[in-house]
């Protein structure tokens, strides 16, 4: 009976986790990310009651709820919050039996202090018809109101029905370099997480456990940290040291609790102050203390530091930690420190390289259990039975990660790694075994266009196919004939040929097959639809919007040098003609501009928004600095504008310092400026570079005049782009390069390759008749033409040649063998811009590839 009563309790323990690695992963095609409610301001956490419904916060105190099997969302109730710092409406749990009693509660900030103390509390409600009545405080924690950061507060129920409340730790890190603030000295309070995270007597830094009563109190459940009466301590304590456990999730099966715990900012380590910052996953099995602020990850310590002398003294011990701090209402001698589940730096982690690198703000989620669910085809698969999804709000990434049957790290993954997840900010499944999510948006505190509510969607059978459309023209004047395609578009299953039906200017069918054409004959603006089904009746749609009735203006510069070519020292004349079927032109809505280019360029941003892309809004806009920064409106820290208008050149050393180390103090108080050790000291410059040029005069020429072709090397670029009162583009741009310019610039390469030196490149012919080739070159005006070629005995001629390598030979430029030469010929007068070859033939010498005619530039004259 033993022997089988083991044998039992063993597969029981092993089976989930078999099952789950004979799993394969689903295609990340299977899931679809939908958006149920895109007008939010600062969504914080939701809730999903067991019907079906989904109640969400906002902080500025604003409580909804979306009805999934009507697609209906509803604003249950504005309450009246205090908004400031991180403190607003944060948390919401609804009532085990919340179907039968519709008790919902909150943590909220209250909007005035209590006899002169500002407090966060913890409130329970009743939902009704009206919105939101007999308001019931549990909890009150009260708060250093000025100057401080972290709330967290975020809420879940256990299985038993006991609450969980995480806090923050109410402290100012910007004045310990980014390292442990533990300054004790008197008055310091607010510098100092002993006081709070540190401290056994007092909620903040903590997730508090408690057990609600149906008359608004609350008793302690047994297993907290403190047993009731223990003194200097409080018996609700669940998890101390805390520093921002920002979002909570628990697991009914292990009866583990799990939360993200977003870290301090120092970018490196410090021999006399301690460890760089990280952020933490943890996972409570039981109650403990998790270290804040003497130690942070798996329990990296700080050291002791004199705030006075700027000395520092011994390192904490993990193992027998003391708060030494006068700050301090509780007991001296603290609970062990507990390591973190995953810990992770600004910079790559050795041990969870899978985080990559950039900001930090880690967010705990949901265990995930296939057979905890309803029987429901669209519930997740069982590949994710017993993971644990954990998501980071700064670097926008979900990742699920797999334990053993103990609950120990084994590995993680990126879930859904093409999907894009802006700022994900809290995240649940309902019963049917669909994950909810909100999304925060872009930048922090602000109301975002993209802040949202959505659901993630699994589909394990017959996929609908992905339609795509595209047309050959999106404007115009009437009447508009388009050409439309839907060639793009595929099934995942590929079981059958598609169908395709086309909607253009009204609701009903009105061509079919993957190519379709229509006539517009009025003015409008039209949602062109193609729906695309399979066999099965599987179809999606697309859309494309045509406005007709307006042409593109058209705009022309004209030159009267060389397109192609510019002769350094020298002044052209230019004018720029535009040209509107529809309306007057406006002067004041061309933009002319006129740039040097040093290096090559990739113009495809001038041409999409009239701008010359910067190497340093790229790095930007790939980063974690939009979160805090946004172009010309205060966020979390300054617009980028206001950066620009207070800083010149002399301080871009300073600023890209700063930019990789963090720093405080010079805009607010509130908030330090995350460090950015992952990146390189060139690439934060460049990013500088590009702030500081936001306030700079653009380079805006008049539509007629003439332009200085000063430089002999590098690009120039002239762009006109005209506007017009529809918002409808025209543009003309002109590249010049210099007259001498490498070979290796050629576009094109027979029997000719490129050959690497020593702070050079050039072209290397290998037989006779090779060629290289340069597109669209302007002819006109074009007299001579200069080579730069090494040839060892090899004697012949380099032939200029229009359209193909046997076409008008218009030049013939001699090869002597005799080393390094320079040679020259004339050019037979052209007109018109054509392909130029330039073909190598041989009479003496035996070319081969040991042997070989190496050609460094190429300079045309006039």
């Amino acid at each position: 009976m033993k022997t089988w009563a083991l044998t039992f309790i063993f597969l029981a323990l092993w089976l989930p986790s078999f099952k789950n690695a004979n799993q394969e992963k689903p295609d990340d095609n299977r899931f679809t990310k939908v958006v149920l409610d895109n007008d939010l301001n600062e969504p914080m956490e939701l809730a999903i009651a067991d019907d079906g419904m989904i109640y969400y916060v906002e902080r500025l105190g604003q409580l909804n709820s979306f009805d999934p099997s009507t697609n209906q969302k509803k604003r249950i109730a504005k309450l009246n919050v205090r908004v400031g710092a991180e403190d607003g409406l944060m948390g919401i749990a609804l009532d085990p039996n919340f179907l039968e009693n519709h008790w919902i509660y909150l943590y909220l900030s209250e909007p005035n202090p209590e006899q002169g103390e500002y407090l966060n509390v913890l409130a329970r409600f009743e939902l009704n018809e009206q919105g939101l009545s007999n308001k019931k405080v549990l909890l009150k924690i009260p708060l250093i109101h000025e100057g401080v950061s972290h709330s967290a507060g975020s809420l879940v129920f256990d299985q038993k029905g006991n609450l969980f409340l995480s806090t923050g730790d109410n402290t100012n890190p910007f004045e310990s370099d980014g390292y442990a603030p533990i300054d004790d000295r008197p008055g310091r309070q607010r510098f100092d997480a002993l006081k709070s995270s540190g401290n056994p007597n007092d909620l903040r830094g903590k997730i508090i456990r408690i057990h609600p009563e149906p008359d608004g109190t609350y008793t302690i459940p047994e297993g907290n940290l403190f047993n009731p009466g223990t003194p200097g301590t409080r018996p609700e304590i669940y998890v101390m040291g805390c520093r921002n456990p920002f979002r909570i999730a628990y697991d009914r099966r292990s009866n583990f609790l799990y939360w993200g715990e977003v870290g301090p900012d120092a970018g490196r380590d410090s021999s006399q102050r301690g460890p760089r910052g990280h952020d933490e996953f943890n996972q409570a099995r039981q109650a403990g203390n998790f270290g804040w602020p003497l130690f942070v990850g798996n329990n990296k310590p700080y050291y002791f530091y004199d705030f006075d002398l700027k000395k520092s003294g011994e390192i904490f011990d993990p193992n027998a930690p003391v708060n030494f701090s006068r700050h301090n209402t509780g007991i001296k001698n603290l609970p062990p420190a507990q390591k973190a589940l995953i810990w992770y730096p600004y910079t790559a982690s050795p041990e969870f390289p899978e985080l990559g690198t950039g900001g930090r703000n880690a967010m705990g989620g949901p265990v995930y259990y296939f057979d905890d669910y309803e029987n429901y085809p669209g519930k997740f698969p069982r590949y994710y039975d017993g993971k644990l999804f954990i998501y980071e709000w700064m670097r926008g990434k979900v990742f699920t990660v797999t334990l053993n049957k103990n609950g120990d790290y084994q590995k993680m993954e990126r879930f859904l790694p093409n999907i894009e997840f802006n700022h994900p900010m809290d995240m649940a499944f309902n019963r049917k075994g669909e994950l909810y999510m909100l999304e925060y948006g872009t930048y922090w505190r602000a109301k975002n266009v993209d802040a949202r509510l959505v659901r993630i969607e699994y589909n394990e059978g017959n996929r609908a196919p992905v339609a795509k459309i595209t047309a050959d023209r999106t404007f115009g004047a009437h009447p508009l004939s388009v050409k439309f395609s839907a060639e793009g578009s595929f099934d995942h299953d590929q079981k059958s040929a598609l169908n395709y039906e086309w909607f253009f200017d009204k609701n009903m069918v009105q061509a079919t097959g993957p190519n379709a054409s229509f006539t517009f004959t009025k003015k409008g603006d039209y949602t062109c639809r193609v729906r695309v089904s399979d066999a099965e009746g599987k179809s999606s749609e697309n859309s494309l919007l045509i406005k007709v009735g307006n042409d593109a203006p058209n705009v022309s510069i004209n030159w009267e040098g060389n397109r192609s070519f510019y002769f350094a020292q020298s002044q052209v004349p230019y004018a720029v003609q535009v040209k509107d079927r529809e309306e007057k032109t406006n002067p004041k809505r061309l933009k002319v501009n006129f740039y040097h280019l040093p290096q090559g360029e990739d113009l495809a941003g001038l041409m999409a928004n009239g701008e010359l892309p910067q190497k340093g809004k790229t790095l930007i806009d790939n980063s974690d600095c939009n979160a805090c920064h946004a172009l010309n409106a205060k966020s979390v820290g300054p617009s980028y504008l206001d950066i620009a208008k207070r800083y010149d050149d002399k301080a871009l050393a300073h600023l890209a310092s700063k930019v990789i180390q963090g720093g405080i103090g010079v805009w607010t108080q509130e908030h330090q400026m995350s460090a950015h050790p992952q990146l390189l000291m060139e690439d934060a410059a460049e990013m500088v570079n590009y702030i500081l040029s936001l306030n700079k005069p653009q380079p805006q020429i008049g539509q007629n005049g003439q332009v200085q072709l000063q430089k002999s090397t590098g690009n120039y670029v002239l762009m006109a782009r005209y506007v017009d009162k529809n918002g409808l583009v025209g543009q003309d741009l002109l590249r010049l390069r210099p007259a001498r310019f490498p070979a290796v610039e050629a576009d094109a390469f027979q029997g000719a390759a490129i050959r690497n030196a020593v702070n050079q490149a050039y072209v290397c012919y290998n037989e006779s008749g090779a060629w290289i080739s340069f597109k669209n070159i302007d002819l006109n005006g074009l007299k001579t033409i200069k080579a730069d070629v090494y040839a060892q005995k090899l004697v012949g001629t380099l032939e200029l040649r229009t359209d193909s390598p046997m076409g008008a030979l218009i030049a013939t430029v001699p090869v002597n063998g005799s080393g390094v030469e320079i040679s020259q010929a004339q050019i037979e007068p052209q007109k018109g811009v054509r392909d130029l070859y330039l073909v190598y033939r041989e009479r003496s010498g035996g070319i081969n590839i040991w042997n070989r005619l190496d050609l460094r530039w190429v300079e045309f004259g006039k």
